[in-house]
């Protein structure tokens, strides 16, 4: 039995990890064994989970199936964006450059920044009363 070629990334956006496994094919797209349109219905996070793909030229040619847990869906498509960038990198170096210049292979670090004691929010004070 012949192991067809595969490649994983994970991916990583504020509360979200996809987990990518990249498969030449002809373009078969799964999340969470839910197709990309079921899963993401606004076409904004279509778009950004796929970028990857249209920056690099290959749409069409890889099969994909992503388990995504964690977060909102906009922190969902980020990670599965970020996820099939490193996977593209495995499958081909050549395209580490264009991806990293569109930022496709940064973490985007921002977090949900903790709730301090004594404030309403992580940075939001109680009203100042002089009298």
């Amino acid at each position: 039995m012949s192991q067809i070629a595969q490649y994983r990334g994970t991916g990583k956006r504020k509360t979200s990890v996809a987990r990518v496994i990249l498969r030449p094919g002809d373009g078969a797209t799964w999340v969470n064994g839910r197709t990309l349109e079921e899963y993401f219905p606004r076409s904004v996070w279509q778009t950004i989970a796929v970028s990857p793909l249209k920056v690099a030229g290959v749409e069409g040619q890889y099969d994909l199936r992503v388990r995504v847990h964690g977060g909102g869906l906009t922190g969902q498509a980020g990670a599965v964006r970020h996820g099939i960038a490193r996977a593209l990198v495995e499958a081909n170096p050549e395209l580490r450059v264009p991806l990293k210049r569109e930022g496709f292979l940064t973490r985007d670090a921002r977090q949900v920044e903790r709730k301090k004691a004594g404030l309403h929010k992580a940075r939001k004070a109680p009203q100042f009363s002089k009298r």
